[in-house]
C-alpha cells in the first residue's frame, strides 16, 4: 500500500506537467457524458410528463384495437351504454361522472423569421362534467370557456410555447374563429399541452356528430376496474377497451422512451469510442514519458502491481473529473428546460428535460468504464516494461 500510495502521488503531481494530454482524456469523457445525460434527461422528463398524468381512480375508454385518442371513435349509440357502467361514481344529483372527449388535431405557430413553423397541436372538447372529473386542472388567468360559444382556454405549456395564445387572441380552425378566454395549469402534466373547448362547439365545428373520441370516467375506486371491464367484455355492443387513465398516458411515453433510449446508446457509444482512444492515446504517452521513472522504482525494489494500479489511478481520476463536469454541465444547461417534441397523436408535448441523480450516477459510471479501460493497457505495459531497455531508451 505505501508504494501503491507512493507512486500514485508521484504520478498526480506531475500531471500539471502534462496538462494537455491530461485535458484530452478529461474533455473527451466530459462530451460523451454531458450528451449521454442530456438525451437521457430528455426522455425521462417526458417520461414523466405523461405518467405524471391522470389518476388511478378515473377511467379511460376508447375504441377497440387503438392505442390513442386521435384514433378513436366512440360512435354516439354506444356512448349512454358505456355512461351506465357499473362501478362509475356519481354526483349529488345521480349523475355518472363520465366526460365524453372529442380530441382533433389544430394548428399553431412556434418561432418567428426564417425559424416560424406550423407545429400539431391537440384541441380537446371537454364535457361540463370533464372540468370536474380533473381538479388538478386550475385557471391561472382569465375564465373558463363557455358552453356553446367558440372559446378556449390553453394549457400553460403550450402558452409558453406557442405564439398568438395570449389573453383576448382569436385562433382561426377550420375557418372559424376562436377566442382564448383562459388558461390553465394541470400540475405540469400532458394536458398542459393542449388546448380545451366545449365538446359540443367541438363536435359541431369539426363535423363530429354526437361520437366522441374517449370517455373519461370517475370510478367509484381503482378496484371498480376488473368489473368495469368484465361488464364491457359481457355487452357484445361495446367494442371498446378499458384501462385506467395513468395506464394509458404512461403506454403512450414506452415508444419515444425507447428511440430516445435507443439514439443516446448509439451517439454515447461512438463518442466513448473516441474518448477511449484519447485516453489509450495519453496515458501510453504519459507511460513512455516517465519510463526511466518506473524503471528507476522497479530496480529499487517496488514491484508491478503498484505500477499498474497508480497508472489505472490516474486515468480514473481524470475520467471521473470529466464524469463530473460533464454531468454538471448537463444539468445547468438543460434541468428543467422546457421544449415541445410530437408526441404518439402526432401533436406536440410540452415537457421539462429533467436530469436526475440517477441519469447523473449513470453518465459517472460510463466515465469509470471508459477510464478503466483506457487506463488498463497502458499500465500493464508499465509494469511489464524491462527494466534494462527502459534505462537504455531514456
Amino acid at each position: 500500500m505505501k508504494q501503491i500510495l507512493a507512486i500514485t502521488l508521484m504520478n498526480l503531481r506531475a500531471i500539471p506537467q502534462r496538462l494537455g494530454s491530461s485535458l484530452v482524456i478529461v474533455i473527451g469523457i466530459a462530451g460523451v457524458v454531458g450528451v449521454l445525460v442530456a438525451m437521457l434527461s430528455m426522455a425521462q422528463g417526458f417520461g414523466a410528463t405523461l405518467k405524471a398524468t391522470g389518476k388511478d381512480d378515473r377511467l379511460m375508454v376508447l375504441a377497440g384495437g387503438v392505442t390513442s385518442e386521435l384514433s378513436s371513435t366512440l360512435m354516439p349509440d354506444i356512448l349512454p351504454l358505456l355512461r351506465e357502467l357499473p362501478g362509475l361514481a356519481r354526483d349529488a344529483e345521480g349523475r355518472p361522472l363520465v366526460s365524453a372527449e372529442l380530441v382533433v388535431i389544430t394548428e399553431l405557430r412556434r418561432g418567428e423569421g426564417a425559424q416560424r413553423a406550423d407545429v400539431n397541436v391537440s384541441l380537446r372538447g371537454v364535457e361540463p362534467l370533464g372540468l370536474q372529473l380533473r381538479p388538478e386542472a386550475k385557471l391561472i388567468e382569465g375564465r373558463w370557456f363557455t358552453p356553446g360559444l367558440r372559446e378556449v382556454v390553453v394549457g400553460k405549456g403550450a402558452a409558453n410555447q406557442f405564439q398568438g395564445v395570449q389573453l383576448g387572441a382569436v385562433l382561426k380552425f377550420r375557418g372559424s374563429e376562436w377566442t382564448v378566454v383562459g388558461t390553465f395549469s394541470a400540475d405540469g402534466d400532458a394536458h398542459e399541452s393542449e388546448l380545451w373547448t366545449d365538446a359540443n362547439t367541438a363536435r359541431s365545428a369539426f363535423g363530429r356528430g354526437g361520437s366522441a373520441s374517449s370517455m373519461l370516467a370517475q370510478m367509484q375506486s381503482a378496484q371498480s376496474l376488473p368489473g368495469i371491464q368484465a361488464a364491457i367484455k359481457a355487452d357484445p355492443r361495446l367494442q371498446v377497451d378499458a384501462s385506467t387513465e395513468v395506464a394509458y398516458y404512461s403506454s403512450q411515453s414506452q415508444q419515444f422512451t425507447q428511440q430516445i433510449g435507443m439514439l443516446t446508446s448509439v451517439v454515447a457509444a461512438i463518442m466513448a469510442v473516441g474518448a477511449l482512444f484519447g485516453a489509450l492515446n495519453s496515458m501510453y504517452s504519459a507511460v513512455s514519458t516517465r519510463q526511466v521513472e518506473i524503471a528507476t522504482l522497479r530496480a529499487i525494489g517496488f514491484s508491478g502491481l503498484p505500477v499498474v494500479l497508480s497508472v489505472l489511478t490516474e486515468a480514473l481520476l481524470l475520467a471521473l473529473t470529466g464524469g463530473v463536469l460533464g454531468a454538471a454541465v448537463a444539468y445547468v444547461l438543460f434541468n428543467n428546460m422546457t421544449v415541445s417534441t410530437l408526441g404518439a397523436n402526432f401533436t406536440q408535448i410540452a415537457f421539462n428535460f429533467a436530469v436526475t441523480p440517477e441519469l447523473m450516477q449513470k453518465g459517472l459510471i460510463w466515465a469509470t468504464l471508459i477510464g478503466l479501460l483506457g487506463g488498463l493497457p497502458p499500465a500493464i505495459r508499465a509494469a511489464r516494461m524491462r527494466v534494462v531497455e527502459a534505462l537504455r531508451g531514456g
